[in-house]
């Protein structure tokens, strides 16, 4: 189903079909009789008597064409509720053949600033499917038609369409299979961001090379695909304003390469670009929003297969900082990728901080499972931040330890370290405490691993199933809060 909204100043008639009025969390309906009949007032005040209250949302059938549906708003909501309250809605009435509702906003009985903002958001974000090769594919379009005084502003309306959009197209990223976008797809794909006011610079392997980018180009040797970082600048503020910086892990697919993987569930690690998606669906979204702040997106594009030219355990190479590897599994790989890009991104931008994110580790889904994304920093401000805005935004984050006793686990007898700890444990904390080393000029940073968050096989609050555009909301939010 297809969400469409329609702002309109004036209220609707009381005569409106499928007609949506909000009422407090008793369901006092005092006050409604200003937006229906009397009749009507009536018949639905006479029904809450006797409904269980304890349902946010209850439909009352006036007549074979007329429904009114009251939605309660709890007395202290948040912008997350408000969110998930328009999840809700949306999932009631989805499988219905209703092709329009009028929502009047002026019965809103919420102090929360642009409650409705929230609301429509929830609505829009649980709405998102992906049927881009289905061969039928259900085109109902619901219109909603949104009525009063309380209509966001067109400000707001930018604003929440930009972070819609952004966390829409991760989503279409993340859910494109590996056949479709590999490495030189996407670095296609991403150029065409240019339209939209992002400064694009796509490195190819040759360009790697030149600047010593071996940890990144080891893993995609072994594929016929090209290996590719891509730079996105976003510059809302004066040139001579730090940027934020955003790297992402961007593997198109993960075969394991000569490590390779189980072939139960191989299928899901087209899911392993994740990190890059939610990076690049955050800088359209600070694009579309013409954002006040100074942002650049980095994502290293690779694909890692098996074949005659694959990196082999055991190989060492040397990585952009100058530092060198020993690969004892070719299947921790992502790692591999963000070191070149995070110490490339410090080295040329010098930004106020490094986030990056990736689908690290199994190892965290044992930890957090798909309730929180693991957060490992070098940083308490940035840290504090982030949970914070996890909170808000429900894309939670949960600290881990980073500590000397930890890294000592990745030192390596040949090399200056290792990419996997083989003494067991920990694989998460050794695997941030990798990406650690290639941070080298104390630069605050955070590691974000988004494995159990990047895909729902079920669906969540705000999305239906699939990939979830997880981090595009958690960052936008950290820069709206703090930074702009």
């Amino acid at each position: 189903m297809s969400v469409q909204i329609n702002y309109i100043n004036k209220l609707p008639k009381k005569n409106s079909q499928n007609l949506v009025l909000f009422v407090d969390d008793t369901f006092n309906c005092s006050g409604l009789d200003k937006f229906i009949s009397k009749s009507e007032y009536t018949y639905i005040c006479d029904l809450i008597k006797i409904n269980n209250k304890k349902k946010e949302i209850i439909s009352y059938d006036i007549s074979s064409k007329k429904k009114v549906i009251l939605i309660s708003i709890k007395k202290k909501i948040t912008s997350a509720e408000a969110e998930s309250l328009g999840a809700k809605f949306y999932d009631q009435f989805k499988s219905n053949q209703y092709n329009y509702f009028n929502i009047n906003t002026e019965t809103i009985t919420s102090k929360l600033k642009n409650f409705i903002g929230y609301f429509l958001h929830g609505i829009k974000l649980k709405s998102y499917k992906f049927e881009k090769y289905k061969s039928n594919k259900k085109k109902q379009i619901v219109l909603l038609k949104v009525t009063g005084k309380n209509i966001p502003s067109k400000s707001d309306q930018v604003k929440f369409n930009a972070i819609e959009q952004g966390t829409f197209y991760a989503r279409d990223l993340v859910s494109e299979p590996g056949n479709i976008l590999h490495p030189d797809e996407y670095a296609k794909r991403l150029n065409s961001l240019k339209k939209i006011g992002l400064k694009i610079k796509i490195y190819d392997k040759k360009i790697l090379k030149k600047l010593g980018m071996n940890t990144l180009l080891g893993v995609g040797q072994g594929s016929i695909r090209g290996s590719y970082l891509v730079t996105m600048e976003w510059k809302g503020l004066k040139n001579n304003v730090r940027p934020l910086a955003f790297v992402g892990k961007g593997v198109c697919f993960d075969t394991g390469g000569i490590s390779l993987k189980p072939a139960k569930f191989m299928e899901d690690m087209t899911y392993d670009m994740a990190g890059s998606a939610t990076v690049v669906g955050l800088m359209k979204s600070l694009a579309l929003r013409k954002a006040k702040v100074n942002a650049v997106g980095v994502v290293g594009l690779v694909e890692n297969m098996p074949g005659g030219n694959a990196q082999r355990p055991g190989d060492i190479v040397k990585s952009y900082s100058g530092k060198t590897v020993e690969i004892l599994n070719t299947d921790a790989e992502g790692r591999l990728v963000l070191a070149d890009a995070l110490t490339y991104t410090e080295e040329k931008y010098k930004p106020k901080f490094i986030v990056d994110l990736a689908t690290l580790t199994g190892a965290i889904i044992v930890s957090l499972g798909s309730e929180y994304a693991g957060l490992f920093s070098n940083d308490d401000k940035l840290s504090n931040q982030l949970i914070d805005v996890g909170e808000k935004t429900e894309e939670k984050v949960w600290r881990m330890p980073l500590n000397k006793n930890f890294d000592k686990l990745i030192n390596s007898k040949n090399a200056d370290m290792q990419n996997i700890n083989y003494v067991g444990g920990a694989g998460s904390t050794t695997a941030a405490q990798f990406l650690q080393r290639f941070i080298l000029n104390k630069t605050p940073w955070a590691h974000l691993d988004i494995a159990g968050m990047a895909f729902s096989k079920y669906g969540g609050a705000l999305n239906s199933g699939g990939a979830t555009g997880y981090g595009v909301r958690l960052l936008n939010k950290l820069v709206e809060d703090y930074y702009e």
